[in-house]
């Protein structure tokens, strides 16, 4: 019996009423919404292995949009079935080999071509968590176009070209990830000191587990509400920062 990888608080989510719409982009569908005044400041938010019409995902893009950003979250899987809680643990690496957070490149393109064309986007930060978070931290090494990053608990994979971020990243992880340990934490924080040439920031977040930084307010648990506010705020003043 293989242990829930992730954690993840799966109990039933608080119904969300969305403030954006869905859209058709070449290929994708894409949940966006948008400031109620022009922008040329975009962010594109990576879903995790839930997928991307998961409340917790929607409600980030509207606070995102809330801030001020024209907000998009596309389906990475392109139409095909996210993982659900009710999978089977053990059938998880070959959902994730048919679901690579590494194979996004093309998703992401896609996208951005649609914020600068018909957003009139021109800086485009973007934060992913979990699955999305693994994407996140694989795009700030391959695309210039991103003007910043904030992975959430992207599991670690440790090869050497993983350091050599090109622009500005984030990485938040949850002290109490069973997922990704301190270990890999400090690994990482070693080698960006000595690989990476652009600001980065590591922050783990005391008793946080998988999945920690999404919930929606009226999902929180009263003791960790302080952390996934936090961590919150820190990823919104990152964006803001340099996007």
């Amino acid at each position: 019996q293989m242990a829930d990888p992730f954690l993840h608080d799966t109990r039933e989510r608080s119904p969300y009423g969305c403030l954006g719409h869905e859209v058709q982009i070449e290929y994708l569908k894409a949940y966006i919404c948008r400031p109620s005044f022009f922008t040329d400041k975009a962010v594109i938010v990576v879903h995790d292995e839930l997928g991307w019409r998961f409340p917790d995902f929607r409600y980030i893009v509207d606070l995102m949009a809330g801030h001020g950003y024209t907000t998009i979250c596309p389906d990475f899987f392109k139409g095909t079935e996210p993982w659900k809680p009710t999978d089977h643990w053990a059938d998880f690496p070959d959902w994730l080999k048919a679901h690579d957070p590494t194979k996004v490149d093309k998703e992401a393109d896609v996208v951005l071509k649609y914020l600068k064309e018909q957003c009139g986007a021109k800086k485009i930060g973007i934060v992913g968590f979990s699955w999305g978070g693994m994407a996140v931290h694989h795009l700030m090494l391959k695309n210039p176009q991103l003007t910043a990053g904030v992975s959430h608990y992207g599991i670690i994979r440790d090869s050497e070209e993983r350091y050599s971020l090109l622009n500005p990243t984030f990485f938040i992880f949850g002290e109490k990830d069973h997922t990704i340990s301190l270990d890999q934490i400090f690994l990482l924080e070693d080698k960006l000191k000595q690989y990476c040439k652009v600001p980065y920031k590591i922050k783990v977040y005391p008793g946080q587990v998988h999945g920690f930084a999404q919930l929606k307010p009226e999902d929180m648990k009263p003791d960790d509400k302080p952390y996934i506010e936090e961590a919150r705020r820190d990823m919104i003043d990152w964006i803001k920062m340099f996007v």
